[in-house]
């Protein structure tokens, strides 16, 4: 899924999340964006919903419950939630939703921060594999894919959904597809 269609999927959400913010008479939310591709389509939302309090940013590494597999050397990136998280109703934004252990290990660092009043979870990709009873409110796109295949957010300019082998592979593939189109 290329740029321009992701840029739709987006626009959907946003309409989608402001309609449930509205709902739920919820006026001045703040955004946490999960790290890599959780954090680029928060930054999106997080401008076209105009929230005034600064984005938050997660690397949920240590709080995986798989960290010990992981091997001795992963990429963690700091986390940074600049507001108050106490009673604050809080959007987490993810890009993929597949087990949900990546949700729940976000949701324990937000509540190291505090309590909040309410979380609502935003998903660009939901797809098949739960392994957690965790359920996103807002989705971009269910794509039907088989258990041996990944779904990939790559960016973050422009944003591009690569399915693959491996989440590895995906990435490997779609930056082939850049140089080739860029030649």
């Amino acid at each position: 899924m290329q740029a321009e269609a992701i840029d739709g999927l987006i626009t959907e959400m946003h309409q989608a999340l402001n309609t449930r913010l509205e709902m739920k008479n919820i006026s001045n939310p703040a955004m946490i964006g999960i790290h890599t591709g959780g954090a680029w389509l928060a930054e999106r939302l997080h401008q076209m919903l105009e929230i005034q309090e600064p984005l938050g940013l997660l690397d949920i590494s240590f709080y995986r419950d798989d960290f010990s597999r992981v091997g001795v050397n992963p990429q963690v990136h700091p986390s940074s939630i600049p507001f108050a998280v106490d009673d604050q109703h809080i959007i987490l934004v993810d890009d993929v939703l597949q087990t949900g252990r990546t949700i729940r290990a976000a949701m324990n660092e937000i509540f190291d921060y505090g309590r909040p009043a309410s979380i609502t979870l935003v998903t660009l990709v939901e797809r098949s594999g739960r392994e957690l009873p965790i359920q996103p409110n807002v989705v971009g796109v269910r794509p039907p894919l088989n258990a041996d295949q990944h779904i990939t957010l790559t960016g973050p300019d422009p944003l591009c959904l690569v399915i693959g082998e491996s989440k590895h592979a995906a990435r490997d593939e779609n930056r082939e597809q850049e140089s080739a189109n860029s030649d």
